[in-house]
């Protein structure tokens, strides 16, 4: 597990502030998801983008409903197998579906959310740094994490999604659309990976 300050920083966030962090960061994995989509037809990356949609909605409307025992269950039929795909980038697809299982989770049982914001934090890391080791880094760890480019990125990014959600004092319904019509318009990944 790498370790940054900022999980000590995020250990003062009330719920919404972490469904709203834990959005944010899925938000950024979904283009690895959606590119082995459109690369494989294993699924349909759309399908992804609703359950995602679904947690911002109970963020954003207040009559907003959902079942998230059922997105769960539509997300396990999403999740590719390694064993079955022979190229890289179905690593970055796995983990955009663990951290979305992870939010959807928190969401069902709130009693450890804190506990799945740090691990959704950790799965994006990881992301980037398991690519920069398959481009021949050496492995990261949290001695030498500060000397790759890519995962100090990563951190840098994460601190910048903290810093409004911490500023709000209650929720702030404008605040979480601007960071997701934001997150959404610029379109890339955690590993840089870019929609059309």
């Amino acid at each position: 597990m790498l370790q940054n300050p900022l999980q000590i920083r995020l250990e003062k966030f009330v719920p919404w502030q972490q469904i709203t962090f834990m959005a944010c960061l899925c938000e950024r994995m979904y283009p690895n998801y959606a590119l082995f989509c459109n690369n494989t037809e294993f699924a349909d990356a759309r399908k992804y983008r609703e359950i995602l949609d679904s947690v911002w909605e109970i963020l954003t409307v207040k009559t907003a409903k959902v079942n998230f025992e059922r997105q769960l269950e539509k997300l396990e039929e999403l999740i590719p197998s390694s064993e079955e795909f022979e190229f890289y980038a179905v690593y970055p697809a796995i983990d955009a579906c663990i951290g979305l299982s992870t939010l959807l989770h928190a969401l069902l049982d709130r009693e450890d959310m804190f506990d799945d914001m740090i691990e959704l934090s950790q799965v994006s890391v990881k992301t980037v740094a398991q690519l920069e080791q398959a481009q021949g880094a050496e492995p990261i760890n949290n001695d030498n994490q500060k000397e790759n480019e890519a995962v100090c990125q990563e951190w840098d990014i994460q601190w910048a999604l903290f810093r409004p959600i911490r500023e709000a004092d209650k929720r702030d319904v404008e605040m979480i659309k601007e960071l997701r019509i934001e997150l959404r318009e610029e379109g890339i990944s955690n590993i840089g990976i870019a929609l059309d």
